[in-house]
């Protein structure tokens, strides 16, 4: 870890405004980083990133940018959710009542809450152990083959296992 540390200087993360940030994420399930941003900017260029936005549009619309049928349907969801004030208040809590919350939005599952956490509100102490980069990595630099190993590792980054898993995954990268 120490290696990664150096060789990819500290962890560079933006806070990022929540619901756009969430439809980025669930366009992001499953796919690689390239295919995602191609479907994003194509998205992007269809529709605003808004509740209302992605509230009134025909999903066909988003499926033409790239976008399964299912994964229209949970921006639709994304947007009612956020459009009834399922976000407001969202920075403030703690990340178990932040997965608990977002986890009840269909589409929606506890990586992708963890993603957000990381990634838009710059979370320090989360370990996407469910995530197969931090996954891989860990199993290539550490051995690691067992869920309960991978939880373990975990603890020796507490309280910054985000950062931890920035770097695993930056060890895939190269």
């Amino acid at each position: 870890m120490a290696g990664l540390c150096e060789q990819h200087g500290p962890m560079a993360l933006r806070a990022r405004r929540p619901f756009p940030s969430l439809v980025e994420a669930i366009i992001s399930q499953q796919l690689s980083s390239r295919a995602a941003d191609t479907i994003i900017a194509r998205a992007r260029k269809r529709t605003p990133f808004t509740p209302q936005a992605l509230g009134r549009i025909d999903p066909r619309r988003l499926c033409s940018a790239g976008l399964s049928r299912s994964k229209a349907r949970f921006l639709k969801a994304l947007a009612r959710f956020a459009a009834e004030g399922g976000l407001k208040g969202l920075q403030r809590l703690p990340d178990d009542e932040i997965v608990a919350r977002l986890t009840v939005v269909k589409g929606i599952g506890v990586w992708t809450a963890e993603m957000f956490l990381i990634f838009s509100l710059k979370r320090a102490d989360v370990w996407p152990v469910g995530d197969g980069g931090v996954q891989r990595a860990a199993r290539d630099l550490y051995g690691i083959t067992e869920p309960e190993a991978l939880v373990a590792l975990g603890e020796r980054f507490r309280p910054f296992r985000s950062h931890a898993a920035w770097y695993l995954w930056r060890a895939l990268e190269g």
